[in-house]
């Protein structure tokens, strides 16, 4: 019997498929619909970003680092364009290899070499890399022909940093160098706008100057659009916004006075600090001896580096920024201004100094076996009476002398535009427990205090700090924060901006203490220690010599410096300012295991005033005399300062 279709089942069944179907076609062509609003609208933004950028790149436009001047405008750092011959390691296969091809069509010293290897190690290989620096045209047109043979080497045109008065103030000047990793992990910790500036930067300012002021020095970045071909090859530029360079940093050091002074120290060591007392311009800024910061702007290379760093003479401490030594007795004048303000003492009170002063059993020497008699306190000045200010330390105490003393800035950062300065020790109790970990070593004992009057002891200072106190009190008292930077000049508009005006401190010394100090100094030129060296000057000065110990040397034994090595012998200090009224120059002096202060330290200080005040300069001979530590006024007739002509050395 034939099975009869239930035809409206089936349509049944067949209109559920059709419109199950429908609706999937539906779901489906929604879904299209749907991604393509989520790809043409949504992500328009997006994708046509993306686009342009495969079609398009961005390059950085680092701008040209601004120069670096003195207070005549003359200048210390500059750029100059030349070519590089640049590696990528991660673009080249077999590094050595290349190098040594590279080799044949360029000039690469083994210098060359250490200083790429050292590099290497410093960065990350996806860098680019100068091997060679400074290539002549003969060079580039070599390479240029053989380019195809080397891959991820290339010759880039680039402005290089140089120094052209080389190793001259060097330490205020600094340098520039490749941008480390550490340097590189501290960038991306900048806010992003900072970071955009540095994006195709490879150099930062590493010392002095060229650190401190880097914001200021760098310029702002500018970006190149252009448009690029499927090989990643520029093909035109669509629109650029240009690089702005970075503005001219002017210092108030005079480069021809601090050649001046780093000359006359000749071979020595020490450092030389020159303040105006009445604004803080520090005039000059010396440490000897230097370096040529030209051989950092690539990386220096091994053996340069190791001929610095292991130097015994330490040419890259900057002596007077971070080099403390005992100011001896330069710290007396302070002492007495000290006595004066807080009652201990008046400039009337006679001491006795028979040669030596006794504390318990101890015996702290003086002026050999004579003494110098009664002493009041401008004799004590004028002659340099240790056992006035044994005594005086002993009245006063450490707690008072360290009270008065920070004021005035021992042991206190002063805050002068440049990075790494020390604090020196300015001791007291409380210095002492912090400093020394056993409990004996801790208590501070009576017997400490005395030798901190003459300026020993645990007292350590820098030149700066000894060269701004020195300016506070011919100042009248008014500390004012010592500063190299005079103003930055915007090199596009020429604009000058000053430095902004720094607070001053008014210390609230009496006139006529500060005039008692100072008229002692004053006779220390005249009939003290320093009378031979500044006789027949042109303006009056004031001064004092000292003489601080490099290593200790005990009470019963005598000074001989022909039984003692170099390097422990006597330092020769002298603290000065001048003119006598209304001073314009305050300065500090350290000739390092020099001896007496009268003997190395003094004419240093005295040629530095006749080159300011009377437009003097030594004539060789006289300059000679000085370098040898064997002058006193100056030999000769001097020079004309200002007929001098400046070079380059």
């Amino acid at each position: 019997m034939t099975e009869l279709r239930n035809v409206e089942a089936d349509l049944a069944q067949f209109r559920t498929r059709v419109v199950v179907a429908g609706l999937a076609v539906l779901f489906a062509f929604g879904l299209l619909a749907a991604r393509m609003v989520y790809l043409q609208v949504l992500r328009h933004d997006d994708f046509d970003a993306q686009a342009e950028s495969n079609r398009t790149a961005v390059l950085p436009v680092v701008p040209n680092r601004g120069q670096i001047l003195d207070r005549h405008g003359r200048v210390l750092a500059t750029n100059f364009s030349a070519y590089t011959l640049e590696i990528t390691p991660s673009k080249v296969e077999d590094l050595d290899g290349t190098i040594e091809a590279l080799g044949e069509l360029v000039d690469i010293q083994p210098r060359d070499k250490r200083r790429f290897r050292k590099l290497l190690e410093e960065s990350r290989r996806f860098d680019s890399l100068p091997i060679r620096t400074r290539l002549t045209d003969d060079e580039v047109a070599r390479f240029t022909a053989q380019r195809y043979r080397f891959p991820g080497v290339d010759v880039r045109a680039r402005l290089i940093r140089h120094y052209p008065h080389g190793e001259v103030a060097s330490h205020v000047v600094g340098y520039i160098g490749r941008i480390n990793q550490r340097e590189k992990e501290s960038i991306e910790e900048w806010p992003e706008e900072d970071q955009a500036n540095y994006r195709g930067t490879d150099y930062i300012g590493k010392l002095g100057t060229e650190q401190h002021y880097e914001r200021e020095l760098h310029g702002l970045t500018g970006f190149d659009r252009v448009e690029t071909s499927a090989g990643g090859r520029a093909v035109r530029s669509l629109a650029n916004t240009p690089a702005t360079p970075g503005n001219t940093v002017v210092l108030a050091i005079d480069i021809k006075l601090q050649k001046l002074v780093e000359d006359m120290f000749g071979e020595r060591r020490g450092a030389l600090v020159a303040i105006d007392p009445r604004n803080g311009e520090v005039l000059a800024f010396v440490s000897k001896p230097t370096f040529d910061p030209n051989l950092f702007v690539e990386g220096i290379d091994s053996e340069n580096w190791k001929i610095l760093n292991e130097s015994i003479d330490k040419p890259l401490l900057n002596r007077a920024l971070r080099g403390t030594y005992p100011p001896g007795s330069t710290y007396k004048p302070f002492m007495a201004l000290g006595a004066l303000e807080t009652g201990t003492r008046s400039a009337s009170t006679i001491i006795n100094d028979p040669g030596y002063w006794m504390f318990g059993n101890h015996r702290f020497r003086s002026h050999g076996d004579g003494g110098l008699g009664a002493v009041d306190m401008h004799r004590s000045i004028v002659k340099s009476s240790n056992v006035y200010y044994y005594s005086l330390a002993n009245e006063m105490g450490v707690e008072a002398m360290h009270d008065f003393m920070a004021p005035l800035g021992f042991g206190q950062i002063t805050g002068i535009d440049l990075k790494g300065e020390v604090r020196g020790v300015l001791p007291n109790q409380a210095w002492k427990r912090n400093t020394y970990k056993r409990p004996e070593q801790q208590k501070w004992y009576a017997g400490e205090t005395i030798s901190l009057g003459i300026g020993q002891g645990y007292n350590n200072f820098t030149m700066l700090q000894l060269a701004h106190a020195m300016a506070t009190l011919a100042g009248g008292g008014i500390k004012r924060t010592p500063h190299l930077t005079l103003a930055t000049e915007n090199v596009v508009t020429r604009e000058r901006t000053p430095l902004p005006t720094l607070a001053e401190v008014n210390l609230g010394f009496k006139r006529e203490n500060i005039d008692t100090v100072l008229r002692a100094m004053h006779g220390v030129t005249i009939e003290g220690t320093s009378t031979r060296v500044f006789a027949g000057a042109g303006y009056l000065s004031g001064g004092k010599t000292g003489t601080a110990q490099a290593v200790t040397i005990g009470q019963k034994d005598r000074y001989d410096a022909r039984k003692l090595e170099e390097h422990q012998r006597d330092h020769s200090l002298y603290l000065a300012f001048a003119p006598l009224e209304n001073p314009t120059v305050a300065l500090a002096v350290v000739v390092e295991n020099a001896g007496f202060g009268a003997a190395a330290a003094a004419p240093i200080a005295r040629r530095v005033f006749d080159y300011l005040l009377m437009d003097q300069y030594p004539n060789p001979q006289d300059l000679a005399a000085v370098q040898k530590g064997e002058a006193a006024a100056p030999i000769g007739t001097p020079l004309k300062a200002s007929e001098v002509p400046w070079t380059s050395p």
